[in-house]
């Protein structure tokens, strides 16, 4: 069972246990349950196990390969040696005559040999390959944490002095190209792992404690990341984003992530009028004791953030593009999208409806 006092796991031997390495060619069958993103061209499951796109990703990739390799040819051998048995078999003999059985032993003294080796070599290789990405070459300068819940992402922002640029999001990192990032990683109920396969390992999130990882990205672009361990039932749904882009967009969009909705808004409640008045009174009776929209009466805390959700390219843990349909779809058919979620589906009349998801969709 896991830990229920909190903990931060510092030392290297129990980041270890925690971290499990993305060998690519072992996690290709994981990999391909994960619903395809529309993120990239490089999304697909099968570019995560040929293409890596930054320095905590390309050793383990490089370590499938090799571990691909050695596991393919013991059971090229094995299997032509069982060819090479089935062909020639022993001639007929009586009953009761002893034959050199002992001239066998040098087969199991070679294989039992060979298969030394090779582990011994796999696990050197391993334990150097789980080495050179324990930590980047430089001093991660950014130090995001990210909270796993069923069956979504809380992504805080709160490393900055100027509180202005403090904030929390949901199932959306950004990160600037070329620079290491430090991810501090929790679970507020079950054991979840996050894993962006072309930017780094997995590491796992355990209710109590504190894991930590690095990832980087070298060259700019949409990374589709994905809760790795099983947790329930939209475990394939618990998907998000790592955007990585030039440092001076990062530090634009962090400081648009900062204004609250109150900051945003001024210009949509004047187009909208009524419209906006009528959702954020439906928002704020059914909504707020869940979300959090800053700058307003709503201080959720269940539930992810939805200050800047008009922003997102995707909702509901990238089940979904965010247009306002599938908003309005989202908002009244939540239990059909992703069954047992916390979210429940909202029944609204048609105006209510459009009112609400013209509201939500003011959110930028």
């Amino acid at each position: 069972m896991p830990r229920t006092r909190t903990a931060r796991i510092t030392s290297d031997g129990a980041n270890f246990f925690a971290r499990q390495s993305a060998w690519p060619a072992l996690s290709l069958l994981s990999a391909s349950a994960v619903l395809p993103s529309t993120a990239s061209a490089d999304s697909a499951p099968l570019a995560y196990f040929l293409h890596t796109a930054g320095p905590a990703a390309a050793p383990t990739m490089r370590l499938g390969w090799v571990l691909t390799a050695i596991v393919v040819l013991v059971v090229l051998i094995v299997s032509g040696l069982l060819v090479v048995a089935l062909a020639r078999k022993r001639p007929a003999e009586p009953a009761d005559t002893i034959g050199p059985e002992a001239g066998g032993l040098r087969w199991i003294y070679v294989g039992t040999g060979a298969s030394c080796v090779a582990l011994l070599g796999m696990l050197v290789y391993t334990m150097a390959t789980l080495e050179s990405v324990a930590s980047p070459a430089s001093h991660a300068r950014l130090v995001i944490t990210v909270t796993a819940y069923d069956w979504w992402w809380k992504v805080d922002y709160a490393d900055d002095p100027d509180a202005a640029r403090n904030f929390s999001t949901a199932n959306e990192i950004h990160i600037p190209v070329g620079e290491p990032v430090k991810v501090r990683l929790k679970s507020a109920d079950v054991v979840h792992a996050f894993w962006v396969p072309q930017l780094a390992g997995k590491t796992q999130t355990i209710p109590g404690q504190t894991n930590e990882q690095w990832i980087q990205a070298d060259r700019p672009g949409i990374y589709r990341g994905q809760c790795s361990q099983f947790c329930g039932a939209q475990h394939a749904h618990m998907a998000f984003e790592v955007v990585a882009q030039s440092a001076a967009d990062f530090h634009a969009w962090r400081d648009a992530q900062g204004r609250n909705a109150m900051q945003t808004q001024a210009s949509a409640h004047d187009a909208h009028g009524a419209q906006f008045s009528a959702g954020k009174k439906l928002f704020d009776e059914r909504c707020a004791g869940c979300h959090a929209i800053r700058g307003t009466d709503a201080h959720g805390s269940q539930a992810p953030d939805l200050t800047h959700l008009g922003s997102r390219r995707l909702i509901a843990a990238g089940a979904l593009t965010n247009t306002p349909e599938h908003l309005l779809d989202w908002v009244q058919h939540a239990q059909r999208i992703k069954p047992e979620a916390l979210m429940p589906s909202i029944a609204l009349t048609t105006s209510d409806a459009a009112a609400l998801s013209a509201y939500l969709a003011t959110l930028h």
